[in-house]
């Protein structure tokens, strides 16, 4: 079954990565895009890792993970090579709110890291459900090439204009118009 789409307001809740390597590095530089509020738990730490501790002052504890430590936060990433770990963590938080990704391992995953394009406010996130995590880098990185110069700049105008313009139909009708217009400007129609 696929996952559904979501964005989560990451401002606010305490996230725990718990592993140092190579693909927890990846994962903590995409979480660093939305906040700085990481915990990251491992026995060894590659120097990626630890200078993003340092860079981004995250909590770096270097030692290993301790059973139920997963209860005090609000999403857990594993991103270990150890399968029983990821079962652990999966299990203990199964009573609670606590979100669970498992790198690599959808069966002990309460949601999944997309592929995604970032532009300012601006965020479009590709999934395979984890049927194939390579096809969704792969039509980012050609999405990414089509995305027009401007939209930053485009986002910031209509959230100004969000605060400026009473709601109502009027205003959803102008915001429509312009989104249209942008669009119709930047994008070429592609023939059917």
């Amino acid at each position: 079954m696929a996952y559904f789409p979501a964005f989560l307001q990451l401002e606010g809740q305490r996230i725990l990565l718990v592993g140092g390597g190579a693909i927890a590095a990846e994962k903590l530089e995409k979480l660093l895009d939305f906040t700085k509020e990481i915990t990251v738990v491992a026995r060894e730490v590659s120097e990626s890792v630890a200078g993003m501790a340092r860079e981004h002052c995250l909590t770096l504890l270097v030692r290993p993970y301790r059973a139920k430590e997963a209860l005090e936060y609000d999403l857990v990433i594993v991103a270990t090579d150890t399968v029983e770990l990821h079962r652990q963590i999966f299990e203990e938080t199964r009573s609670s709110r606590v979100l669970v990704n498992s790198v690599d391992d959808t069966r002990y995953c309460d949601f999944i890291f997309p592929s995604y394009v970032q532009q300012g406010d601006l965020t479009v996130a590709f999934s395979t459900s984890g049927s194939s995590p390579a096809f969704a880098k792969h039509i980012r990185r050609w999405f990414e090439g089509i995305l027009p110069q401007g939209v930053e700049e485009f986002l910031s105008r209509m959230k100004r204009l969000r605060k400026e313009l009473p709601k109502g139909r009027e205003r959803m009708q102008k915001f429509d118009a312009m989104a249209r217009d942008f669009v119709g400007r930047n994008f070429p129609r592609r023939e059917k």
